[in-house]
């Protein structure tokens, strides 16, 4: 590649075929990566006066000796140039994070660096350094999550409401507003929740709601209940299980005259909206309509 490749690329003055070539190199990704970034960044403000002032003070008690530079020193200095912002690219692209997110109706699954898997539950969201990987396994979860660990270090999972930290186990967690769950399926898992630490073995749960920790039965299975197509509650709010519902199928809930806060205990199917509604209707004596994406929830009584 010429060296000046790169400060025509950014002027817009390749040609076609220089373009095609310069496209083609090595370096062409991260300095792309690099220039998309650095969009993004917001300059910091700029007194003009104050700088005119200062120059023409330097210039007033300074000589104004002038420095000519040879072409082998210009070439030097863009050789320099380019190294200098080659070197940002590589330590700034280090620092990029691997986001993998779900919509609503919407499953996916993510092979990490060391083969752990993880299965993402709708409306949920990891992230995790890829380049760090080896150092940290660590990552952030919004949502809900099952995971495959393999055995090696320390695997942490950190969410807003706790930690879970395991070496090479199955589990689930669960993290939405005020609702935190952590679920062990094999091996044994720590959850850290509010400085207080929990060891969970395998066949037990951790529950906390709106900051209150909700006494848990055995879970069934060896998944938890959304990987077989079902959302599972115990003595769950009325408007948690009215979110997820929206997350399985992509869709709108508005309710009358429903009492948000009462307890629901039960599953729904993840397939079949239909009889999904029927299961969380008929144990509270609520009906319920649907058009299109939009479903209301109201009490028999309602007019």
């Amino acid at each position: 590649m010429q060296e000046n490749y790169l400060a025509k690329w950014l002027n817009e003055e390749l040609s076609e075929e220089e373009r095609k070539q310069f496209e083609q190199s090595e370096e062409f990704a991260s300095y792309q990566k690099l220039v998309t970034a650095s969009g993004k960044l917001k300059a910091p403000e700029f007194d003009v006066e104050k700088a005119f002032a200062d120059l023409q003070k330097r210039k007033g008690s300074a000589g104004g000796k002038v420095i000519r530079l040879t072409p082998f020193q210009r070439v030097m200095r863009v050789a320099a140039a380019v190294a200098a912002i080659a070197m940002v690219s590589y330590f700034y692209l280090a620092t990029l994070d691997e986001s993998v997110r779900t919509d609503f109706a919407e499953r996916g699954e993510v092979v990490l660096p060391d083969n752990s898997e993880v299965i993402l539950n709708a409306g949920s969201e990891i992230t995790y350094s890829e380049r760090n990987w080896e150092n940290e396994r660590a990552l952030t979860l919004e949502g809900e999550a099952f995971f495959k660990v393999a055995k090696g270090e320390k695997f942490q999972v950190a969410t807003e409401a706790g930690t879970v930290t395991v070496l090479g186990t199955q589990f689930n967690v669960e993290n939405r507003d005020g609702y935190f769950e952590v679920t062990c399926f094999e091996g044994l898992v720590s959850v850290l929740y509010k400085g207080q630490e929990t060891q969970l073995p395998a066949g037990t749960s951790f529950l906390a709601i709106r900051d209150k920790i909700i006494p848990t039965d055995t879970p069934e299975g060896t998944v938890p209940a959304w990987m077989n197509n079902e959302s599972s509650f115990r003595s769950t709010p009325l408007s948690y299980v009215l979110e997820e519902l929206e997350r399985q199928y992509g869709l709108k809930v508005k309710t009358e005259n429903v009492n948000l806060e009462q307890l629901f205990t039960g599953t729904f199917s993840n397939t079949n909206l239909n009889l999904a509604l029927q299961s969380i209707s008929a144990p509270s004596n609520l009906s319920f309509n649907v058009e299109g994406k939009q479903v209301l929830i109201y009490a028999e009584d309602t007019p």
